[in-house]
Order: C-alpha cells, then structure tokens, then sequence
C-alpha cells in the first residue's frame, strides 16, 4: 500500500511505524501536520492508499478524511476519547490501558474502530510508558487493522462496542497540582509522571516557577512536606507527608531559552547553598557482576550524556575492566540506550561553543576507552533506541547486539555533520560504506542495520 504517515512531529512511535511498514513492503511518505493546506499537498501529492496518523495535536481537516481512509493511532483502550488520554492513565493509576486504532470522522475519537489492543501498565513516567508499552501495542494495533483490511473486513462501530473507556477533558494544572502539604509520595510520583516528558508538572520552588521531571522515591529520606532535604548528582530531595520524592530534571518557566530540561541542581544553583550533599540519589550508573561477565548500566535521562557523566561512565568502565571479567557488557537504559551529546546543557551553558566542545571530547575520550579495550571482549546490548553519537558510542564495542524493536537513528545530517565525532570516521568504514547511513536522516530498524553489517 501507498501510506501517507501525518504526524505532528517524527517521534520515537512515528518512527517504529516507518520501519515496521517499510519492512513490510509498503510505500512511505511522511508529513508534519503544521496546516491543513500542507496536508491537502502532501496527500494530493503522494495520492495514498491510506493516511495514518500516529501522533497527531489537531484533526485531520474534513476535506482529507471525506476523500481518503484516514487512521487515527489513539493511545487509549476502546471508548476512550480525549487528549489526554495517557495522563489520566498515569494519574488514576491505571492497571491496564490501551491502544486503539480509529477511522477518522467528524467527532474526534469517535469512528469506527479497525484494532484495539490491551496492555499492562507500569509505575512509570507517562514517557517512558509511551516509548515503550504504547509503541510496541501501537504497532501491534496498526498490524492489526491492516489486517482486516487486506481480509475485506469492516470497521466496528464504536456504539457497538464501546469498551471500558470513556470521553475524558483536557488535563488541567489544577488536575494535577501537587498539594505539599497533603498529597504522599504515592501522589507526587504520579502526578510528576503523568505529564514527564511534555510539558512538565508546573510548580512553585524556592520562589521560582519551574516545571518537574525525571521524579523518583527517595528512600530512607523525610521532613517537613515541600522541604528540600538533600542533593545528589544534579537530583533535589524533596519531603511529601510519608517520605520524599528526587526530582531530576527542571524546567524554568520563563526560561529565555524555552523548552530546556536541566539538572535541578543546575538550573537552582546557589539557591541550594546549605543544602546537604547525599550519597544515597539516584545514580544513573550502576555495574554488576553474574554468569562471569561484567554488566554497566547507564540509564541517562532521554539519554544525553553531558561532560561529566561522559567521564563518569569512562571511569566506571576502567574499573570494570580493571576488576577483570572477560566479558563486559555495555547494557545503557531501558528507554534509551544513548542519545549522545547532551544538547540542552550545551545550549544554556554561559559559552556553548566551549562547553560542546568539553562534552564531545569527554565522549571522544570514553570511545576511546573501549575501542582500546583489547584484552577481553566489550559488547553493546542495546535494549532501547538510540540515536546519533550513542549510535557511534555503539560502535566501540566488539559486537553490538540489539533487540529487533530497537531503532537507530545513526547521522548528524541536522547537526552539520559533526566530522570524526565518536570516532565515527575510524569505526563506520569497517563495517560499510559511511555513505548507506551518514547522508540519509530516516530512522532504522535493527534487522535493517544488521543487515547492512552496522550491527
């Protein structure tokens, strides 16, 4: 089929769709819904068989959807309508949510249903969930309905069976203002993670307006609700009425540089002067040792490493080696398994051309590390997606094994081709032609990228 895939931008989802279809032997064409006229060209253009919209902030325009067999990819079980849909999942504590695959009509979220897949949930920010659970039941979902198509079956009109959902508002602030005071941790964690990733939990600290995100519990930690108890490697430790909460990430409000997420100690500053240090937060970094092989975690937030955590994981991978198993296994986070240069530090750093150019060579110098590790065998085990230099940081390793649902986006077309950085010039060239992959900005999938040899 020829599948027009609107989209509001190419996200992580969009993506697992692109490489899921085009493997499949469809015809591909993707555009960003910014106008209705840009997508009245783009479907008269490439003249689908199918429009599929995958993440979607606007309806589809009626003179598309009257035309054309329109999909709408809504993450929610069947008979939930609304945009926010996952938010209130992660709010209420769902055990279970879904994925529905509608047909475009007037109302929205209201057409007749093509595929509808369950899913368990997880304590998890709505992100995380999103990338993870939502994708792999989307792309289940969206195979699904295909398949009724290709048979000749019709839709199911969502009267007949309207499931377990319902129609849901907008999430507002004051839905999931966090009450110091009263609310627990339980509470807290929730309410941080019902909207972790965008925009953030608006909030009051220290005087200052600022958005949350990346929380966690902070155990064995306690005090007056709202109070800031402790820092820890850029995290903030902040009392709830039965125990405490880390807060990672930061977002100021009237930021001139809007849309940065910042270490909370960073963007605080000396506003924490008194504030204790702790040993005891969240540390990205953990290494272990079974069934005679060395096991190095790093689960950086939306994967970017920034200078110090490059020369963190540097030392931690000479001490693994050091402690001497034959076998070291770099293993990333779950979400992600590196993302690279940490572009939101280097943009609000006070000379970003400086601070880009400490951060590329504090991963230079951590690729190196392992490329120079000869004496035993390093493989990367990517289990979530990862993305320009951590592709590369990839490489370094003896063999890179992926799950099949990751995907790469292995090029620095968007960042004007940043020469040698990761070593990319010494390592691409061993396995294929720099060509196949550097020029070309479209994702891929990793039984493509095996195939090709990069994995």
């Amino acid at each position: 089929m020829r599948i027009l895939l609107l989209t509001h931008i190419f996200n992580s989802l969009t993506q697992r769709l692109y490489v899921e279809l085009a493997r499949r032997g469809h015809t591909l064409s993707v555009e960003y819904d910014i106008h209705d006229s840009v997508t009245e060209e783009a479907v008269d253009l490439f003249a689908p068989d199918l429009v599929l919209a995958p993440f979607l902030k606007r309806a589809i325009p009626e003179s598309v959807w009257r035309r054309h067999l329109c999909w709408i990819v809504h993450p929610g079980p069947r008979g939930d309508r609304g945009p926010s849909s996952l938010d209130w999942a992660v709010l209420e504590g769902a055990k279970t949510w879904g994925v529905t695959v509608l047909q475009a009509e007037a109302e929205m979220d209201a057409g007749p249903v093509w595929a509808s897949v369950d899913f368990p949930m997880r304590e998890a920010a709505k992100g995380s969930l999103y990338r993870r659970e939502v994708t792999e039941t989307a792309v289940e979902a969206v195979l699904s309905a295909l398949e009724r198509l290709a048979a000749g079956l019709p839709p199911v009109p969502l009267s007949e069976h309207p499931g377990r959902g319902r129609l849901r508002p907008p999430m507002r602030l004051e839905d999931r203002a966090i009450d110091w005071p009263r609310d627990d941790t339980t509470a807290v964690l929730r309410k941080i993670r019902s909207v972790d990733g965008f925009p953030g939990l608006r909030d009051e600290l220290l005087g200052r307006e600022v958005f949350l995100y990346d929380a966690h519990p902070a155990m064995g930690h306690g005090g007056t609700p709202g109070a800031i108890l402790a820092r820890s490697r850029g995290a903030i430790c902040r009392a709830t009425t039965d125990g405490a909460v880390w807060i990672g990430r930061l977002r100021e409000r009237r930021d001139p540089l809007p849309g940065l997420k910042l270490p909370a100690a960073h963007v605080l500053g000396e506003a924490l002067d008194g504030v204790p240090e702790a040993a005891d937060g969240p540390d990205e970094i953990h290494y272990e040792e079974r069934d005679g092989a060395g096991w190095l975690y790093f689960d950086f937030h939306n994967g970017a490493m920034d200078t110090a955590q490059c020369e963190r994981l540097r030392t931690a991978f000479v001490e693994a080696r050091r402690r001497g198993p034959q076998v070291l296994v770099l293993m990333g986070g779950e979400d992600f398994w590196s993302n690279g240069l940490h572009l939101h530090l280097i943009e609000a750093a006070e000379n970003p051309a400086d601070e880009s150019w400490a951060n590329i060579n504090a991963m230079d110098d951590l690729c190196r590390e392992i490329i120079e590790c000869t004496d035993r065998i390093v493989i990367a085990a990517l289990s979530g997606n990862a993305g320009g230099g951590g592709v590369f940081l990839a490489l370094a390793a003896d063999q890179i094994w992926a799950a099949p649902n990751v995907v790469l986006n292995a090029h620095y077309k968007n960042m004007g081709n940043l020469y040698g950085s990761e070593y990319w010039t010494y390592l691409l060239p061993r396995r294929l032609a720099p060509q196949e992959i550097m020029g070309n900005r479209l994702p891929l999938g990793a039984p493509e990228a095996a195939q090709k040899g990069l994995i």
